[in-house]
């Protein structure tokens, strides 16, 4: 599916199919592309936390404030966001970024000052910006990507964080800025018109 067609298609669904799972090749396949989403010097700052089990579908929705789509879909993602994302990647990042010719060895220290000025310690507010704004890059591009393999999705900032964390075993370092419902569409349903949008000249100034 053409991209610009698969951003116009996209739309939040609240009725999945409950009797239609998705293959694993395909899921498999979705993470894959998503993967390629931006990051700050690539740093992939996320963690993804794919529930699949009816039980486990359970669980969450009850975090989720009881939304049945939580439990209907066939798969649930708990996108989280991890500060510590710096630490656990910059190497493998630096040494491939050497490896294909994007940087010289001796940059090694420069990049990694660099790194630690924009973003600062573990803890620091920073560095929770960064890994929420980074996580949130690969989950629109899981949403443009569902649509393109002719899936449906939902994201959804309506739960209770500190119960997922408790019920997934999600450290308390971590953030979960969204959780995305993803699968197909109820048959027999009928979506509205799309929802209000803004027009440009609402939102953008010219300079």
């Amino acid at each position: 599916m053409d991209v610009i067609q698969a951003l116009k298609e996209r739309r939040s669904i609240n009725f999945f199919d409950p009797e239609r799972s998705i293959p694993d090749d395909t899921l498999k396949e979705l993470l894959e592309i998503a993967n390629l989403a931006p990051s700050s010097f690539n740093l992939q700052p996320w963690k993804v936390i794919a529930v699949k089990d009816r039980g486990r579908k359970k669980v969450l929705r009850r975090c989720a404030f009881d939304q049945p789509k939580v439990e209907e879909a066939p798969v649930v993602l708990i996108i989280v966001a991890d500060p510590m994302g710096v630490e656990e990647n910059r190497n493998a990042v630096i040494e491939s970024n050497i490896e294909l010719g994007y940087m010289k060895p001796e940059a090694t220290e420069s990049t990694l000052g660099m790194i630690q000025t924009l973003y600062g310690p573990p803890n620091s507010p920073q560095r929770k910006v960064f890994a929420v704004k980074n996580a949130s890059l690969f989950a629109m591009s899981v949403m443009v990507a569902a649509r393109g393999l002719g899936l449906e999705t939902h994201p959804m900032d309506g739960f209770d964080e500190g119960a997922i964390k408790k019920e997934f075993g999600i450290p308390n370092d971590k953030i979960v800025p969204m959780i995305i419902a993803v699968g197909y569409m109820k048959p027999g349903v009928t979506l509205l018109p799309r929802a209000y949008r803004r027009k440009v000249e609402d939102f953008v100034r010219f300079e």
